[in-house]
């Protein structure tokens, strides 16, 4: 058998005996993903994190994430939302960033908090729907309405609409009876912390705060234009201090960003559709699997799991031994290891919330 296989089926075999309950789940899931199961669904499928130290692997749109802490459901000031895709677990220094600035939204005057969409999953990787980022804990949607003073429930957190920030009788141009300077402050405040390196908004968005910020320019550089995002923004942070095995992207380039990059978002260009060749033939898409990650995310899908308890940011003291990566010998000894604690922490598949279906954008 050639050590490529040989590798690939270890990886495998160590994704299975993270994820298996029981002797008759470990041969199913392997046979799965020997049969070219999809990454998303080996990581769309686990319901708690590494029991292992913090460390963000790969980049934002290809990697996983090891030693994952969830923010509270519930704080002071803020909401997590849409609890069935369970996507509250990131980096515990992406946790600690939210919960700094939704104390910081509060003093600028944005109701009683922020509302908190996806950051990522338990153990990051790619995600059965949605994203193509938020795979190493280092990304969080932030929704562009306040949280309310009264308490949300559990109902109207998985079913309450999403309100766009557009006018959407015109072409990227933002609603002035609904964007207003408070929004523009918060986002502002997010582009502020050194510890963020992006964030993300419609370029309807951007482009009225090129027209109307009058607080530091230099910060505006840090705000970028993408597709979407006009019902909520993206905070993307910077590879934290000492995470080897996090990949950055590059920085970004020096300006306010009020420039030709943005013009270029209204032109004809990237709205065009794709222009079709004649005689050729539909390409079949392919799911990212894992071997194309990186090679520590089948030790991270293999580790035993973290508690619920201990997983949650700001309950009792997280601590516990660092994932080796990067040997053979490492990966093998995580598929030896005792698997009893992941057996009394993680719930048998059929349990596992499956993600809803996004309702519609107002």
């Amino acid at each position: 058998m050639a050590l490529a296989t040989r590798g690939f089926l270890r990886q495998i075999g160590a994704a299975a005996l993270g994820l298996a309950i029981g002797s008759s789940l470990v041969v199913a899931d392997a046979a799965r993903a020997a049969d070219g199961t999809p990454a998303k669904q080996l990581f769309g499928k686990v319901q708690l994190p590494s029991n292992a130290a913090a460390a963000p692997i790969g980049f934002y749109a290809k990697g996983c994430m090891a030693g994952a802490v969830a923010i509270p459901t519930d704080g002071p000031t803020w909401q997590a939302m849409r609890l069935s895709r369970n996507r509250r677990w990131g980096n515990p220094a992406m946790i600690s960033l939210l919960e700094q600035f939704s104390q910081d939204a509060v003093r600028l005057g944005w109701g009683s908090g922020i509302l908190i969409g996806d950051i990522s999953q338990p153990r990051g990787g790619p995600m059965l729907t949605g994203h193509a980022s938020h795979q190493i804990g280092l990304d969080a949607d932030i929704w562009f309405q306040p949280k309310p003073a009264q308490p949300l429930s559990a109902e109207a957190r998985e079913d309450m609409p999403f309100v766009s920030m557009l006018d959407k009788s015109k072409f990227l141009t933002v609603n002035p009876k609904r964007w207003t300077g408070t929004h523009a402050n918060l986002v502002m405040q997010a582009a502020s912390y050194p510890q963020v390196e992006r964030v993300f908004v419609n370029p309807a968005i951007k482009k009225k705060l090129c027209e109307t910020w009058t607080g530091d320019r230099g910060l505006l550089g840090k705000v970028r234009p993408v597709y979407g995002h006009d019902e909520h923004f993206h905070i993307r942070m910077h590879c934290p201090p000492g995470a080897a095995n996090c990949k950055a992207q590059a920085a970004v380039t020096a300006g306010d960003g009020c420039d030709k990059s943005l013009a270029w978002w209204f032109s004809k260009e990237p709205w065009a559709k794709p222009v079709k060749k004649p005689d050729t033939k539909p390409v079949k898409p392919r799911f990212v699997m894992l071997s194309d990650l990186p090679r520590a995310c089948a030790a991270v899908l293999a580790a035993p799991a973290a508690s619920a308890r201990t997983a949650t940011f700001g309950a009792a003291a997280y601590s516990a031994a660092p994932v080796t990566q990067g040997s053979d010998a490492a990966i093998q000894q995580v598929i030896n290891a005792q698997a009893d604690q992941a057996q009394r922490d993680v719930l048998p598949a059929g349990n596992i919330p499956v993600p809803k279906a996004r309702p519609a954008v107002q």
